[in-house]
């Protein structure tokens, strides 16, 4: 199934998304996407609403150099645990939504990444039983304010700025995470490409560590790292994050 959320003539909903690439239709979720959703009846074709971030976390937990390459283009190590941090869930923005550029920015990196939506509330889960606590998978940009980054030694000011969380275009819930490729454009221009085998610890890892450290609630996102390959962005480009199974994220880029 893919959920979503759409803005349409009526107001803003969850919706399942069905129906063929570029003829689809938004059918209308009552209350929300957990569990096993009810449907009211209403439909509208996907075409004349408003695709939006499929979600709004309480929080996103994001783990940091989770492929070996891209640890060694920062310059360190792959690290033995998987290093876990926060992005505000202000950060978060749709499909076609601008990412903003801060005033204060010198250079603001893409980091293409599947992301992973917590379907239930959850404490320790062991590694074995993740897919239990899975509501689906989508695709995220986890955008980085790189020389703020490495100023500040720790993280939450470069990767927290609004805008800063592209999600989408949609959660698919039966994807098999476990070997797919991503790839991130820039203009036309594949600058990432990898695969999710390639990642240090996997998503049944990602979860146990995470849950030994805290409770995990319906809609959280994981960010589960970023291969190789990142790089700048400016105004006037556009950034497009694609996991096959699920779609494309695409962004443009503005200045504040």
């Amino acid at each position: 199934m893919k959920l979503g959320r759409i803005a349409s003539p009526d107001g803003v909903a969850f919706v399942a998304i069905e129906g063929d690439p570029g003829n689809e239709t938004a059918r209308e979720i009552a209350e929300h996407p957990f569990g096993d959703p009810t449907f009211t009846g209403r439909t509208w074709p996907l075409s004349q609403t408003r695709v939006l971030a499929p979600i709004l976390a309480t929080k996103i937990i994001a783990i940091g150099k989770n492929y070996a390459a891209h640890a060694a283009e920062m310059g360190g190590e792959a690290p033995a645990d998987p290093v876990i941090f926060l992005k505000p869930n202000t950060s978060i923005v749709g499909p076609e939504a601008p990412i903003v550029r801060p005033a204060s920015a010198t250079r603001v990196d893409f980091e293409g990444e599947l992301a992973v939506v917590i379907g239930r509330p959850c404490k320790d889960v062991p590694a074995a039983k993740a897919k239990d606590v899975i509501l689906g998978y989508t695709v995220a940009n986890d955008v980085t304010e790189r020389d703020q980054q490495k100023y500040d030694g720790q993280w939450t000011r470069g990767k927290g700025y609004d805008t800063f969380c592209p999600l989408g275009p949609w959660i698919v819930t039966d994807l098999d995470p476990s070997d797919v490729a991503i790839k991130t454009e820039l203009d036309g221009q594949v600058k990432q490409s990898s695969r999710t085998s390639l990642m240090l610890h996997d998503i049944g890892e990602i979860i146990e560590w995470v849950s030994s450290v805290m409770t995990l609630l319906p809609g959280d996102v994981i960010l589960t790292g970023t291969p190789e390959g990142i790089g700048p962005m400016v105004a006037g480009q556009r950034v497009s994050v694609t996991v096959d199974g699920i779609g494309t994220l695409s962004n443009p880029v503005v200045d504040k």
